[in-house]
C-alpha cells in the first residue's frame, strides 16, 4: 500500500502576458502538477484576461494587482523585460515569495545585485532560467562534462536570426532585445553552460562584430579558455547553436533539446526542490548576478574597442 502525497501545490503568480508567457511559462505552470498556477499579471487588462482564461486562473492588473498576486502566491514567475522585473523580484522577495526569473536578472550590476540581496534577506529560493541548464538533455550533458578534468577549450556560438531581413518572429518587436543585442539575451546561454565545466571567468575579452554580434574571449579558472559568439542579427543560413569542448579525451558537442517549455518545467522543479530542502540551486539569483556582471563587464569592453 502506498502513502498518498499531501504536499500542497506550490502556488505561482505569473507577471507578464508577452509571447514568452503564453508560448512557454503560462502552459508549463499551468499543465504542471505540483503547481497551482494562482494567477497572472499584465499591465494591459485585456491582455491578462485572456491569458489568466485560457488557463483557468485569476487576472490582476495594476499596481495594486501586484500585491494582490504576491498574497495569493508562494512564488512568482517573471516574462518581463529584465529592468522590469528586477524591481519588482525585490518587492516579491520582500513579500515572501520564491522567486523564479528569466535570463538576464538584470542589465546593470546593481539592479541584479539589489535582487540577490533581497532574496537573501528574505530566505527565499530562487531559480533563473538558463534553458540549458534545466532541459533534460543539455542539463545532464553539463553534468557528465563537469565531472571530466582536461578540458583544454571550448567554442560556443548562439546565432539567432530574429533581426535578419524578412524576420517574422514575435520575440522582434522586443525593445530590451533590440536595445541590448545578443550579449545578453543569449550570452546567459552560453555562459550558463561553459562556467560549471570550465570553471568561472577569471578574464575576459570581448570585441563588437556586425550588427549586434559580440565576440568573447573566456580565460576560466580551470586553466582552459573559450570562445563565445553570440548575435542575434544572423543571415537565417548562418544561425544555430553549437557548444563543443575540446580535451584530453576529444572532443564533446551539447545536444539538441525538446524546447523551452519542457526546459521551464525543469526550472519549476528546481524551484520547489530548493524551497523544500533549503538547499539553493546552482544557478540561482547569485549565479544571475555573477552573469550580469560579466556582461555588463564584456558590454564596456565592446563598446569602448569598437
Amino acid at each position: 500500500m502506498t502513502t498518498a502525497d499531501t504536499t500542497p501545490p506550490l502556488r505561482i503568480g505569473l507577471l507578464g502576458t508577452g509571447p514568452w508567457a503564453r508560448n512557454t511559462q503560462a502552459p508549463a505552470l499551468a499543465a504542471h502538477p505540483g503547481v497551482e498556477l494562482s494567477g497572472v499579471w499584465g499591465r494591459r487588462a485585456e491582455a491578462a484576461d485572456a491569458l489568466a482564461t485560457a488557463h483557468g486562473t485569476r487576472a490582476y492588473t495594476g499596481e495594486e494587482g501586484i500585491d494582490a498576486l504576491l498574497e495569493a502566491s508562494d512564488a512568482v514567475a517573471f516574462a518581463l523585460p529584465p529592468d522590469v522585473q528586477a524591481p519588482l523580484a525585490v518587492r516579491a522577495a520582500e513579500a515572501g515569495c520564491h522567486l523564479l526569473m528569466d535570463k538576464p536578472v538584470a542589465t546593470t550590476v546593481a539592479g541584479a545585485r539589489a535582487v540577490a540581496e533581497a532574496a537573501e534577506k528574505a530566505s527565499v529560493a530562487s531559480v533563473v532560467f538558463c534553458t540549458l541548464r534545466f532541459a533534460p538533455e543539455t542539463s545532464a550533458w553539463i553534468a557528465e562534462q563537469a565531472a571530466v578534468d582536461g578540458w583544454f577549450t571550448a567554442r560556443a556560438q548562439w546565432l539567432g536570426s530574429l533581426y535578419a531581413a524578412g524576420s517574422a518572429s514575435e520575440y522582434a518587436d522586443s525593445p530590451w532585445r533590440r536595445e541590448k543585442g545578443g550579449l545578453w539575451d543569449v550570452g546567459p546561454h552560453a555562459l550558463s553552460v561553459l562556467i560549471p565545466v570550465l570553471g568561472d571567468v577569471e578574464h575576459l575579452t570581448a570585441a563588437a562584430g556586425p550588427a549586434d554580434t559580440t565576440h568573447l574571449i573566456l580565460r576560466h579558472t580551470s586553466g582552459a579558455s573559450s570562445t563565445v559568439t553570440l548575435g542575434l542579427s544572423a543571415p537565417p543560413g548562418a544561425a544555430g547553436v553549437e557548444i563543443e569542448l575540446r580535451g584530453e579525451r576529444g572532443t564533446a558537442s551539447i545536444p539538441g533539446w525538446a524546447g523551452a517549455e519542457t526546459a521551464f518545467r525543469g526550472a519549476v522543479d528546481a524551484l520547489a526542490e530548493a524551497v523544500r530542502t533549503g538547499v539553493p540551486h546552482a544557478c540561482d539569483v547569485r549565479f544571475g548576478l555573477h552573469l550580469t556582471e560579466l556582461l555588463a563587464a564584456a558590454e564596456e569592453q565592446a563598446q569602448a574597442a569598437g
